[in-house]
């Protein structure tokens, strides 16, 4: 599988589950879930280096990348929230 179609399909589980996670009214549709999930990954990834988690090096859907992405994505959808607020 191309690479930049697994890092579609892990933003979309991703994006998918911090939505999940974090209950509220978004005006948003799949194709932002998807760019949630995608920052997500890179936002997770670089919490989760500095944090000594490990990083998302790879698009595969492993549990750990898959755990560190939606932390990521979670933390992106709070700071939108906050930001549409506004």
């Amino acid at each position: 599988m191309a690479a930049w179609l697994s890092w579609i399909l892990l933003g979309l589980v991703a994006g998918a589950l911090a939505k999940f996670l974090v209950p509220g009214r978004d005006p948003t549709g799949c194709i932002v879930t998807v760019i949630l999930g995608i920052v997500g990954a890179f936002v997770g990834g670089w919490i989760g280096t500095q944090l000594g988690w490990g990083s998302v090096t790879s698009p595969t859907l492993d549990l750990r990348n898959i755990g560190i992405s939606t932390f990521g994505a979670v933390v992106i959808l709070l700071l939108a929230r906050m930001l549409w607020r506004r």
